[in-house]
């Protein structure tokens, strides 16, 4: 591993299996992908809206779809992957429920990164000032920002329990470091989960 991934990222590229197959849905320029594909032999897919990106991730040598992932995830079979992968991308889906409904049809596991907007930091940036924080985590206004659905550790839990999805792991990350599950609705920047059915 090359040791400059983001620390969500590096915690999934460490418990994908070498030789497994995995689609990275909202893959950005493949930065995981290259990780996986060249380090330990993973058969990376990719799905990307930006076009730009999809540019960077396919001169990597890697395979990447430019695709809208809330509509054309439906095309891919189902346990067609051993792993799908949502990185930073939950909050932006139309529909997140049903983005994890399908995750969990086309992959045998799941993980899922989303930036938790319970975050004390947050909390205190609303309370104090009236405002939408914007922090290293989420850095533009909320007149620019791509997050549509301000999700929180606890919510995702209950969507979760809601669903009947299996919790496999958990890993909870404050200033780049893991932290503690301890008041991780409270303390952490954003989660990192491996899910099943």
């Amino acid at each position: 591993m090359s040791g400059t991934l983001r620390p969500d990222l590096a915690v999934i590229a460490r418990h994908i299996p070498a030789g497994a197959r995995m689609l990275d849905v909202g893959c950005g320029n493949g930065e995981l992908m290259a990780e996986l594909a060249h380090g330990k032999g993973v058969d990376a897919r990719g799905i990307e809206i930006d076009p730009e990106e999809v540019e960077r991730a396919v001169a990597r040598g890697l395979s990447v779809m430019q695709g809208d992932a809330n509509r054309e995830l439906g095309a891919y079979p189902d346990d067609a992957f051993d792993y799908t992968v949502l990185s930073q991308t939950l909050q932006t889906a139309e529909r997140p429920d049903l983005m994890l409904d399908e995750l969990l049809r086309i992959g045998r596991k799941a993980f899922v990164s989303f930036p938790n907007f319970a975050h004390w930091r947050m909390r205190w940036a609303l309370l104090w000032n009236g405002r939408m924080p914007v922090t290293r985590h989420l850095p533009v206004t909320w007149y620019e920002t791509q997050n549509i659905h301000h999700v929180t550790v606890t919510d995702f839990r209950e969507l979760l329990r809601e669903k009947g999805v299996a919790i496999e792991r958990s890993w909870f990350f404050s200033s780049e470091r893991e932290i503690n599950p301890l008041g991780a609705n409270w303390r952490a920047e954003y989660a990192v989960y491996l899910l099943s059915r």
